[in-house]
C-alpha cells in the first residue's frame, strides 16, 4: 500500500490515454455547439431585417403624415431625414399608403444579408411580426436560405 501511494505522490501530468479522452470529449461537445450556434447567428440576422422592415414603415408613416404623397422610395426617407439606416434594405423598397390611410401602409423591399434573402411585399407590420424567422414564411413576408 505504501509503494501504491508513493507512486500516486511522484506522478506528474496527465497519460496518453487520459489527454486522448479529454480530447475527444472537447470534440463531441464542439461538433453539438458549433451547428447551434451557426442557427443561432443565421436567426439574429433575419430578425434583424425584420426590424430593418418595420422601422421602414414607421418612417413611412411619419412622412406620409406630413405629405400628400401614396408611395416613396426608401432612399428618400432616408434623404429626408425619416430614416436613418436603410439597414439591409435596397434604397429601391417602396413604401405605400393604402387610400389616404396614414395607418394602413405597407413596404415591397428585399433586404440581403450575405446568403439569406428577406423579401417583403405588401407586407404591413402585422405580416412582418407574424412572420417566423425559422419556417422561413409569413403572410407577405418569405425568407430564403
Amino acid at each position: 500500500m505504501k509503494k501504491f501511494l508513493q507512486k500516486k505522490l511522484n506522478q506528474k501530468g496527465l497519460t496518453l490515454v487520459e489527454l486522448l479522452a479529454v480530447i475527444v470529449i472537447l470534440g463531441i461537445i464542439a461538433a453539438i455547439a458549433v451547428p447551434a450556434i451557426g442557427n443561432i447567428i443565421n436567426n439574429s440576422k433575419v430578425n434583424a431585417m425584420f426590424s430593418d422592415g418595420q422601422n421602414a414603415i414607421s418612417a413611412g408613416q411619419i412622412y406620409f403624415a406630413e405629405s400628400t404623397e401614396d408611395s416613396v422610395t426608401l432612399k428618400v426617407l432616408k434623404d429626408e431625414g425619416f430614416l436613418e439606416d436603410i439597414g439591409k434594405l435596397g434604397e429601391t423598397g417602396t413604401i405605400d399608403k393604402a387610400s389616404g390611410e396614414v395607418n394602413e401602409v405597407s413596404i415591397t423591399a428585399t433586404a440581403i444579408n450575405g446568403s439569406i434573402t428577406v423579401g417583403f411585399v405588401n407586407a404591413k407590420k402585422s405580416d412582418i411580426s407574424a412572420a417566423d424567422s425559422k419556417k422561413g414564411n409569413g403572410t407577405m413576408v418569405t425568407v430564403d436560405r
